[in-house]
């Protein structure tokens, strides 16, 4: 009994180093069998298109896409995830975006992987890979934001495994904030993480040696938002995030900002009961700060479902050291010794190389038809008309197709207001300020969803035609005034 114990023990030490590769592979084919999930987002069409015009045009400082925002302030400040974006489309099409999106989303759990076992038993690590994967998949869209996960977990990860060591953070994690601040506008919230994770440190620190620990994680913070100022804009950059959130009820009317919705049992409220079932009947007990930590990340998944991410892959990460000084049996025994061999990594290379090609010939990958109104757009197109109102979820396409937009995905340079009145109007909410807007800003067209309000009105309204409709859109044409010469 004891022997077939130390083989089955000896056995777990051989492999349990490729857990982490082994995550990361499976998250990777999981991801790429269900890969037109990850193009559900009209927003990636604008993020290739902006890529392709940063290599054309430089760094833009003002909006190129719209009508109603044409020359005011915007800063292309995901740049460096659209040039990757654009570079994959141009190499291999939406297939190529595809797994670009699914080999970030693969490294960030692969990552997640490893930090939690340093930590915590195997049971344990892959018990809460398998729950960040579920809270993480409702937001897994090719957009900036999944390139920058890996980012965001090696950096609280690193940030955390200094504190829980009493270690000063490495200086090298300052190159991986330099990178994400130009990956995606989230790395502003990298920057408040090491604050938080300081003040742990600070706290949990001995008395005598508090002061020389406040000192090494304030210098690190300081030198973090040094570095996410390292971009083509400055600390511009720092700034889009707190324009976003003060777009106020507007956000509510964007789909990935609503609060989370518990009216049907899904995967975000079964974690959240069992994850509290588990403390209540283990006991589990926190630092204070890491409680707040904890509380800040739970409120903002439950104000914003795109949030959800952010709790499924940090949470792990906080609570796997406390979790591990408290219950002995969740423990990771030492593995630091044992290292991956490189003809394991090498064959798991090979064998996803082959997969991604397999899936490429027999997955046809292309954006929903939900939000590409390719064959409304050919109409506008053809009827060659001017300004058009658009529903917010069919701008990304327009931008695609060249076509200037009322409104698209760009919140922060539309602001709140605009969101929230095109919002009112296309819903009829406000039937005259709908009306009002179309003369306003002389709309020759429009490109609404079928179930709109507003297209049953236009149907109805003089001085309007129903132009073209299928699925996808719905294209009104503003009829021109009588004696006016076409």
């Amino acid at each position: 009994m004891a022997t077939t114990s130390i083989a089955a023990e000896r056995d777990t030490e051989t492999w349990a180093p490729a857990l982490p590769w082994l995550a990361g592979a499976f998250v990777y084919l999981v991801v790429m069998l269900v890969g037109n999930s990850l193009l559900n987002d009209s927003d990636s069409y604008w993020h290739i298109v902006v890529g392709q015009w940063i290599l054309a045009h430089g760094f833009p400082h003002t909006d190129p896409f719209s009508f109603t925002f044409a020359g005011k302030p915007w800063i292309a400040k995901e740049w460096l995830s659209q040039l990757l974006y654009f570079g994959a489309f141009r190499l291999g099409g939406w297939p190529a975006v595809v797994a670009l999106a699914a080999g970030a989303i693969a490294a960030a759990f692969g990552l997640l992987t490893r930090f939690l076992q340093d930590r915590l038993a195997l049971l344990q690590t892959v018990a809460f890979v398998a729950v960040a994967f579920i809270l993480v998949t409702p937001h897994a869209i090719a957009r900036p934001h999944v390139l920058a996960l890996p980012l965001l977990v090696a950096w609280v990860g690193g940030l955390l495994r200094a504190a829980d060591r009493g270690k000063a953070p490495s200086l090298a994690l300052l190159a991986l904030m330099v990178v994400w601040a130009n990956l995606h506008a989230g790395f502003s919230l990298g920057i408040l993480m090491a604050g938080a994770i300081g003040l742990d440190a600070i706290v949990s620190a001995d008395a005598a040696a508090r002061r020389q620990v406040a000192f090494v994680w304030i210098r690190f913070g300081v030198l973090a938002l040094v570095a996410g100022c390292v971009t083509p804009y400055g600390p511009q950059s720092l700034l889009v995030t707190g324009q976003v959130l003060s777009l106020g009820p507007a956000l509510s009317i964007i789909g990935e900002w609503k609060p989370a919705d518990f009216s049907h049992l899904a995967g975000f409220e079964m974690a959240l009961l069992l994850g509290g079932g588990f403390a209540l009947y283990r006991g589990v007990v926190l630092p204070p700060v890491r409680i707040l930590i904890l509380l800040g990340l739970l409120h903002m998944a439950l104000s914003a479902e795109r949030n959800g991410e952010l709790l499924g892959l940090l949470a792990p990460l906080l609570l796997a050291a406390p979790l591990a000084r408290q219950f002995a049996q969740l423990r990771s025994p030492d593995q630091t010794a044992h290292r991956v061999p490189l003809g394991v990594v090498a064959g798991l290379a090979v064998a996803l190389v082959a997969a991604t090609a397999g899936l490429m010939s027999f997955s046809a990958y292309q954006p929903n038809a939900r939000i590409t109104p390719a064959g409304a757009v050919a109409a506008l197109k053809a009827a060659k008309v001017g300004r058009v109102f658009n529903d917010y979820d069919l701008g990304g396409y327009l931008v695609f197709a060249g076509v200037p937009t009322f409104i698209d995905g760009r919140t922060e340079l539309f602001g709140g207001d605009f969101t929230a009145r095109a919002y009112r109007a296309a819903t009829l909410a406000d039937l005259n300020d709908f009306v009002a807007l179309l003369d306003e800003y002389k709309i020759d067209a429009t490109l609404l969803e079928p179930s709109v309000p507003a297209v049953a009105l236009l149907d109805r309204l003089p001085g309007w035609k129903r132009l073209y409709a299928d699925e996808t859109a719905v294209v009104h044409m503003r009829l021109p005034l009588r004696g006016t010469v076409q």
